[in-house]
């Protein structure tokens, strides 16, 4: 995620807003005040509109109802005070395509704001719709989706919607746009295969967005949207889509409609999609609809009434109250309903409780317990007990919830902070060890090797994302070396991750060593920076070819993703190897593979080393034979950096 500059002025919503939020808002309101039901928001028919609003700190509510996205008011409607602190109102008329906000007396100050809750949105996000979702639906439109056996099975593929289709050469009709990526047969230089299909053809199960909820228009504008980039880490509206990359923003229905274009063309190829989401903090915590509706209770604030700050982006959502958790939930299982979306990725999720993230777990195995949670455990300082952090540490009571395994990446490429510190594939020494605990994903394997995970599918394995430098550029920056031993040392890295046990993640563009001009932190750089490069593409089709071999091999053989921790333990033995190698054997048919004995050596030295083998049986190549100068009377000669398969059938 990128850290967005909080603004340099506060507004004043009223007395709450006033005084510390844990002062104001302790258990016993939310013992008293904390609804229940599943009927916040806007609830349409054609013959009527039920509007319920949680505003308990209110002593007045409206609902403001345009006729249009930019026009004038066109009624103001009274709601009335109902059970749990929401107020109500029944309007028997067909409302659709009408937009509306909330008004709330705090005190003696009026604030209007957009329904949190809100399922469409007009320009900018700056008004609710009233919509029938139903009308939303492309022609196609199904529940069924790519099968997905198992959660290890899984292979991650992360990109932002407008990066790969914004270069003049993607050859896509609606560059940046929902539905440039939903594009089958285009083409860009030599005739390569561009956006979908490119992304198809490597044979990842998933690909995960970058946030494509509505986000904070500071950063840009969907009425120019070509003019300003961002990622999205700035959460405005969470329930509807960004409208910058649908090609008419203007129309609530369209956006919805393009996005479930994009996702229906993902599932038609057979790739699940995987949603970015951002619940930790709000854009601005100051003016966000949260703040202007019930002031103080949303997020987290230090003892003397200041905002905390654990995101470093301004703020931090209180996700332990009851009413921030239930509209966490309650959105989260809106997108996997509406949008047939496979998987969540949370940003921050060390922020979040634990409790919030098991009850997400158990609601979406309720819905389909193939959907995916993925999230950034990271142990960051906030306002919550350590004990009650979604971090590493509490893995073992957040089963079926993967987690970045940043011990994996910085062991194989060197902190991503320190822009010349090394890695595995780079040289540095003493760091065999720590990659082979990404090897065994995570698990305590035994005495000396183990990390935060209790079973494989909670370690996510990556060495490169949207975050931070690409591997490419990180490698160049850290090693004096020629482009060919960069070349080598990024497929190492990249191989490493596909072989690990555990959930492999790719980041956009890593097959064929996508650079970003060194610049480490694009978050707001233009698309010159950040779109995929299909020149390059072209040019390095031989690394993209490597990518599809490695992901072919994985797929192949069950050992490398194996289930369970006790499979591990059984069947995967470290063998013995010089400086700058790790090897291991897969043994017995690991995972119920149809191969009998694999070996597998991680070589990342540019010199020959000799090992000696197991004695399994009769050794042959099944990958990477570019990097064996001799296999014979048990004995491997390994040279130069690589990663070399053997296997005994």
């Amino acid at each position: 995620m990128a850290v967005q500059q909080e603004l340099d002025f506060k507004i004043d919503y009223g007395s709450p807003a006033d005084t510390s939020g844990i002062s104001v808002f302790s258990q016993d309101f939310d013992k008293h005040y904390a609804y229940e039901g599943d009927d916040l928001g806007v609830s349409y028919t054609q013959t009527e509109t039920f509007f319920r609003l949680w505003a308990p700190t209110a002593s007045e509510a409206q609902v403001v109802l345009f006729a249009t996205g930019e026009g004038e008011v066109t009624l103001e409607l009274p709601l009335e005070q109902s059970e749990k602190g929401t107020w109500t109102l029944l309007v028997c008329k067909d409302l659709t395509n009408w937009f509306y906000t909330y008004k709330v007396l705090i005190g003696n100050q009026w604030n209007e704001a957009v329904d949190p809750y809100a399922k469409a949105l007009g320009i900018n996000g700056d008004r609710g719709a009233i919509v029938d979702l139903s009308a939303t639906n492309p022609e196609g439109w199904s529940i069924v989706k790519p099968e997905l056996t198992d959660t290890v099975n899984t292979i991650i593929y992360e990109l932002h919607v407008r990066d790969m289709s914004s270069h003049p050469e993607s050859g896509a009709c609606f560059k940046g746009k929902y539905l440039g990526l939903a594009e089958p047969g285009t083409r860009g230089p030599g005739g390569i295969s561009t956006g979908l299909d490119h992304i198809a053809s490597l044979g990842i199960t998933h690909v995960q967005l970058l946030p494509i909820y509505d986000y904070s228009t500071i950063s840009v504008d969907e009425r120019l949207p070509e003019e300003r980039y961002n990622w999205g880490y700035d959460p405005k509206n969470y329930n509807a889509p960004e409208g910058s990359y649908s090609i008419n923003p203007y129309d609530p229905l369209s956006r919805i409609r393009e996005l479930k274009q994009m996702i229906q063309a993902f599932h038609d190829k057979g790739i699940r999609v995987i949603m970015d989401v951002v619940y930790n903090h709000v854009y601005d915590g100051y003016r966000v609809n949260f703040t202007k509706l019930v002031p103080g209770y949303y997020l987290r604030y230090r003892e003397n009434g200041d905002l905390a700050d654990g995101s470093f982006c301004g703020n931090e959502t209180a996700s332990e109250r009851k009413m921030m958790s239930k509209f966490i939930v309650d959105s989260i299982v809106h997108w996997a309903k509406e949008y047939h979306i496979d998987g969540f990725r949370f940003d921050l999720m060390g922020l979040h409780d634990v409790e919030t993230m098991r009850t997400i777990r158990s609601k979406l195995d309720m819905l389909d317990p193939s959907i995916l949670m993925l999230g950034e455990g990271w142990a960051m300082e906030c306002g919550l007990p350590p004990e009650d952090r979604a971090n590493q540490g509490s893995a073992p009571r957040l089963p079926r919830i993967g987690q970045f395994n940043d011990h994996l990446r910085n062991a194989v490429k060197g902190s991503p902070f320190l822009g010349k510190d090394n890695g595995f594939v780079g040289g540095a020494g003493n760091l065999a060890d720590e990659v082979k605990k990404g090897v065994v994903g995570a698990i305590y394997f035994n005495d000396q090797f183990y990390s935060y995970a209790s079973e494989p599918d909670q370690s996510v394995n990556y060495v490169e994302c949207h975050d931070n430098y690409t591997l490419w550029d990180k490698l160049k920056l850290a090693n004096d070396k020629n482009d060919d031993i960069v070349k080598a040392m990024h497929r190492l890295s990249t191989a490493i991750v596909m072989t690990s046990q555990g959930i492999p993640f790719l980041h956009a563009g890593q097959e064929f060593m996508r650079t970003k001009g060194g610049v480490e932190n694009s978050y707001n750089s233009p698309d010159t920076i950040n779109w995929m490069d299909w020149s390059r593409c072209a040019e390095r089709q031989d690394d993209v070819e490597f990518v599809r071999q490695l992901i072919t091999l994985r797929k192949e053989h069950p050992a490398f993703r194996m289930k369970h921790a006790s499979d591990i333990r059984s069947h995967l033995y470290f063998e013995g190897a010089p400086d700058q190698c790790v090897a291991y054997t897969l043994r017995d048919y690991a995972g119920g593979d149809s191969t009998r004995h694999l070996y597998v050596l991680y070589h990342a030295t540019v010199g020959h080393s000799q090992l000696e083998l197991p004695e399994l049986g009769q050794w042959q190549i099944r990958f990477g034979g570019e990097c064996v100068s001799s296999l014979e009377n048990g004995r491997l000669c390994a040279t130069g950096i690589g990663m070399v398969v053997l296997e005994v059938i």
